[in-house]
């Protein structure tokens, strides 16, 4: 057994979680993953304004222009269709 087969970090690195959110009030915000760089792809089409996403649900929260919420969040709309995820710094 080498040192690299320590655990399932190697698992959790390869690929995004199935739920992800870059709002820090979410719980399914997670700062370090953000860091590294989550790249989307919605109905095969690369987007850029994805708030939250589910993969097993199939949805994306993209933010609607430059409006915000009473509270300063960006305002979003839930959008529907295939999802894929993927670490920026893997995909060449």
């Amino acid at each position: 057994m080498s040192d690299t087969d320590t655990g399932a970090a190697a698992p959790a690195s390869a690929s995004p979680p199935d739920r992800l959110s870059a709002n820090p009030r979410s719980p399914f915000f997670d700062e370090a993953l953000l860091a590294r760089g989550v790249g989307i792809r919605f109905k095969g089409v690369e987007k850029t304004n994805v708030e939250e996403y589910c993969i097993s649900e199939g949805w994306v929260r993209v933010s609607v222009g430059k409006s915000v919420a009473r509270d300063g969040s960006p305002m979003t709309m839930k959008l529907n269709g295939p999802v894929e995820a993927y670490f920026r710094d893997e995909a060449g």
